[in-house]
């Protein structure tokens, strides 16, 4: 059975999207089964890998409708990665969720179908703490947070960190730390090197050695529908990810030999 990693942060513009995507590219070119789940009703995942969330079914109709997920997933131009896009329905999802039964668990009901059909299945969260969220931390083995290398950035991770904590005790107690993503950094900046610092110093083994770089490539190829990896693979933002993703396959390597 392959891992469910949710990828959240509560604060917009951390480059949340953008790991979600890349990352997910980067272990589908490595032969990974991956499955991306967009599911942030904006939908910048989904146009990010060249679909169109106008003219599409997606997750809000695995979750509302039931309809099976299977019948949802899209192909995207990487072999090995599939893509269930979020369509503008997904905005009114929350508030038909208020009065369901088990609400919280309404998305891992949708995924259980298909959890041995992948080696990972990444749910790009909106950026809030919102009932969207709550069902994708409920439905995932671990959390990856993305963290811009900025002042402000250290203040917001402790809500998100509260509540995974809270998660835990009450609706998912195996949720664990995937780890922390440090992005944009700008290698000129002295503040961006002072947080990197801090964030090491304060999660020590649980922040990825790789750092993400700020990148024109990374920024422009969203607008053509690609991951990074296929619009400039030599790109130091494609490089990166590689990296991550080999980072993230290590650590499952060493996991299995313990």
């Amino acid at each position: 059975m392959g891992r469910i990693i949710a990828v959240a942060n509560q604060k917009g513009g951390v480059g949340k999207t953008t790991t979600s995507v890349n990352l997910a590219a980067s272990l589908a070119v490595a032969e990974k089964k991956v499955l991306l789940i967009d599911f942030d009703p904006q939908g910048n995942a989904t146009s990010g890998l060249g679909i169109d969330k106008r003219s599409c079914n997606g997750i809000y109709h695995a979750l509302i409708q039931e309809e099976d997920i299977r019948s949802l997933m899209k192909h995207t131009e990487l072999r090995f990665l599939k893509l269930v896009p979020a369509s503008m329905d997904l905005i009114g999802a929350e508030v038909e969720l208020i009065d369901s039964p088990e609400r919280e668990f309404k998305l891992k009901e949708c995924l259980k179908p298909i959890a041995d059909q992948f080696d990972y299945i990444f749910i790009d969260c909106p950026p809030s703490l919102s009932l969207l969220t709550v069902n994708a931390l409920v439905a995932a083995d671990s959390v990856l947070i993305p963290l811009q290398c900025e002042y402000y950035a250290l203040e917001g991770i402790s809500e998100i960190l509260r509540t995974i904590e809270l998660i835990k005790a009450k609706l998912n107690p195996e949720l664990k730390m995937e780890g922390v993503v440090l992005t944009m950094f700008d290698s000129r900046n002295n503040l961006a090197h002072q947080v990197v610092e801090d964030i090491r110093g304060h999660f020590g083994e649980k922040a990825f050695n790789t750092v993400i770089p700020r990148n024109v490539r990374l920024c422009e190829s969203p607008s053509f529908g690609k991951p990074v990896i296929l619009y400039d693979v030599q790109s130091k933002g494609a490089v990166s990810y590689m990296e991550l993703a080999k980072e993230i396959l290590l650590r499952d390597r060493e996991a299995v030999k313990s």
